[in-house]
C-alpha cells in the first residue's frame, strides 16, 4: 500500500471518464500520487467511478466494489471511496448494503471527496483536468444531464435537466490542450443537439463547432450523441466546409416503428427518421453514420421487429450498436408499460440484427480498398501499427491495422493504403 497515492477506477462512459480526470486534476494539485484503471491497485485510497445506465453497467459496478472490499479486508487498501451515477441514483440503498464503503458521493457532489480529504477544491483549476486518454485525443463534454425524458432511459433521473457548460470555457479548455499534444476532440453529451438552449435560447452546436475549428492544431473534431428530435441541422454546413470536422456523426435513433418510437416517447416518427437521414446524407456526402437501436421495447412485436430489419438493410449504416431492452426501475416505460417480451426472444432479434449489421459492415470496409486514407495512429503492437481513419470513434469503431514496413510515430497522421477489409477492421501499408 503506498501513502498518499489515490486510484481512480472509471467504469462506463467517457461522460463519466472527463468526470474522473477533473478528480485527478484536483488531487494531483493537492500533492496525491494518482493513477487511473491502474492494472495493480496498491494506493491506501481507491475511488470507483461508478455507472448506473442499465442492468449490466450497475453490475459491474456492484462486482468492481465487492472486489475492493475484500481487498480493503485484507488490508491491502485503507479507503473506499464510491461516487458516479450508481451513486447518484442509489445511494440509499447501498450505504446499507455496501458497508465496506467509506464515503458514497454522487454524480455532482465529488468535490466534497476533496475536502473529506483535508484539501480544498481549487476553483481556479475547475475548467483543468488530467487526461487518461492517449495524449493525441481527448472526450470534451460540453454539456450534462437531458429534457428529453424517454420512456426507457433513466439518465434524466441521475443526471438531472440539461446544463449547457458556456461556450469560452469550452474554447478555452480546447485552446489549452490543442497547445499540447491533443490533435483531435471527440465532443460528447447526454444530448448533443441541445447545446446551447439553457444558455441563450437557442441551439448553439453549430456555433460551438464552428469557432472550435478555427483554433489552431485542432485537427479532428467528432460528434457524439446528437438526439434526433429537434435535430440542429445548420450543423451540417459545417460539417460539410470545415476540413478539420469529422464527416461523422453518432445518433440514436433506437427503432423505426411509429408504434415502438411513440411507446418510447421519442417524439419523431418513421417518416422524419428518414426524412432526417437524407438529409445527412444529402448535405454531407460521404458522412458516416453511427446509431444505436434496441429490441425488446414494449409494443415491439413480430411485424416491428420486421420493419426494423427491414430498415437497417435499407438504412446501410456504417456504424451501428443494440442492445436489448432491460426495465430500469423509476422510468416511464417501468411505471406504465408491461416488459411481456421474453429475454430468449429478445437476445434472438438482438443476434439476427449485429449479424445482419456484420454483413452491412463488411460491404462497406470493402469500398474502401485500394483507397489511401488519412489515419492517426494510436499505439504500436508487435506486428502492426493501429490507428484510426476521421470515421472511427476511439473504443467503439473498426480500427486500422497498418504493416510495420515503415516507422510511424504514435499520435501522428500517415497515409495509409487500403489493402484488405474486415467487418470490423482494416488492414494497409503506409505510404
Amino acid at each position: 500500500m503506498r501513502r498518499n497515492k489515490i486510484d481512480i477506477i472509471s467504469l462506463g462512459c467517457s461522460k463519466n471518464l472527463v468526470d474522473s480526470e477533473h478528480l485527478m486534476r484536483q488531487l494531483q494539485a493537492s500533492g496525491y500520487s494518482v493513477a487511473h484503471n491502474a492494472s495493480r491497485v496498491d494506493g491506501e485510497t481507491v475511488v470507483v467511478n461508478t455507472c448506473g445506465f442499465i442492468a449490466d453497467a450497475q453490475q459491474e459496478s456492484i462486482d468492481t466494489i465487492l472486489r475492493l472490499g475484500e481487498a480493503k479486508r485484507q488490508g491491502r487498501i485503507r479507503n473506499l471511496f464510491v461516487m458516479g451515477c450508481l451513486a447518484e441514483r442509489f445511494r440509499a440503498d447501498l450505504i446499507e448494503t455496501l458497508p465496506e464503503v467509506d464515503r458514497f458521493y454522487g454524480k455532482f457532489d465529488w468535490k466534497s471527496m476533496l475536502a473529506d480529504l483535508g484539501h480544498a477544491y481549487r476553483d481556479d483549476l475547475s475548467n483543468e483536468r488530467c487526461l487518461t486518454t492517449p495524449p493525441h485525443y481527448c472526450y470534451l463534454k460540453i454539456s450534462e444531464g437531458c429534457n428529453r425524458f424517454c420512456a426507457f432511459c433513466a439518465i434524466p433521473l441521475i443526471t438531472g435537466r440539461h446544463t449547457s457548460v458556456p461556450m469560452p470555457l469550452l474554447l478555452d479548455e480546447v485552446q489549452r490542450l490543442a497547445r499540447g499534444d491533443v490533435k483531435e476532440f471527440n465532443i460528447i453529451a447526454q444530448d448533443l443537439s441541445s447545446y446551447g438552449t439553457d444558455l441563450e435560447g437557442r441551439m448553439m452546436l453549430p456555433e460551438l463547432i464552428d469557432r472550435m475549428a478555427d483554433i489552431e492544431g485542432v485537427e479532428w473534431i467528432r460528434l457524439h450523441y446528437a438526439y434526433p428530435t429537434q435535430f440542429p441541422y445548420d450543423i451540417l454546413p459545417v460539417m460539410a466546409s470545415r476540413s478539420n470536422v469529422c464527416s461523422y456523426l453518432d445518433i440514436a435513433l433506437q427503432h423505426i416503428s411509429d408504434k415502438v418510437l411513440t411507446n418510447m416517447r421519442r417524439h419523431i416518427s418513421r417518416q422524419e427518421t428518414l426524412d432526417l437521414l437524407a438529409r445527412l446524407r444529402r448535405e454531407v456526402p460521404g458522412i458516416h453514420i453511427r446509431t444505436t437501436l434496441m429490441v425488446g421495447f414494449p409494443g415491439e412485436g413480430e411485424e416491428e421487429f420486421e420493419e426494423l430489419m427491414e430498415f437497417v438493410r435499407e438504412a446501410r449504416f456504417e456504424r451501428m450498436g443494440a442492445f436489448a431492452y432491460s426495465e430500469e426501475g423509476g422510468t416511464w416505460a417501468a411505471q406504465n408499460l408491461s416488459d411481456d417480451t421474453p429475454q430468449e426472444v429478445k437476445q434472438d432479434r438482438l443476434q439476427q440484427l449485429m449479424s445482419l449489421q456484420e454483413d452491412i459492415s463488411l460491404d462497406i470496409q470493402e469500398q474502401k480498398v485500394g483507397q489511401t486514407l488519412r489515419v492517426i495512429v494510436d499505439r504500436e503492437e508487435e506486428d502492426y501499427y493501429i490507428g484510426r481513419t476521421e470515421w472511427d470513434s476511439p473504443e467503439v469503431d473498426p480500427e486500422v491495422l497498418i504493416a510495420k514496413d515503415k516507422s510511424l510515430t504514435v499520435g501522428n497522421f500517415a497515409q495509409v493504403h487500403i489493402k484488405q477489409a474486415l467487418p470490423f477492421e482494416l488492414i494497409g501499408e503506409a505510404e
